[in-house]
């Protein structure tokens, strides 16, 4: 239940950020903390499923795992960038 609100908390900044861009993110990209209590297999487990039949669906995820403990950000996950397709990419 925990990942769940975590999760949506997270897509609703996705699409919050991804709406004053008028664009659809094709990657994103979060940082998860060495005690932030959920595996990156889990994250993205869950990212998948949240994901699936929105206009988020097949976004690519980068995880960035920090090993640290004591770093500031050990427990937190944080939405580090959305990476949005370029004129080029068409």
């Amino acid at each position: 239940m925990h990942e769940h609100s975590l999760m949506q908390n997270l897509l609703t900044r996705i699409h919050q950020l991804a709406a004053a861009e008028n664009r659809v993110p094709i990657a994103v990209t979060i940082q998860l903390g060495a005690l932030a209590h959920i595996s990156a297999s889990h994250f993205r487990e869950h990212f998948e499923q949240e994901t699936t039949g929105t206009t988020l669906q097949g976004t690519r995820l980068e995880i960035q795992e920090l090993a640290d403990i004591y770093h500031p950000q050990a427990q937190d996950i944080v939405l580090k960038s959305l990476t949005f397709e370029t004129a080029d990419d068409h």
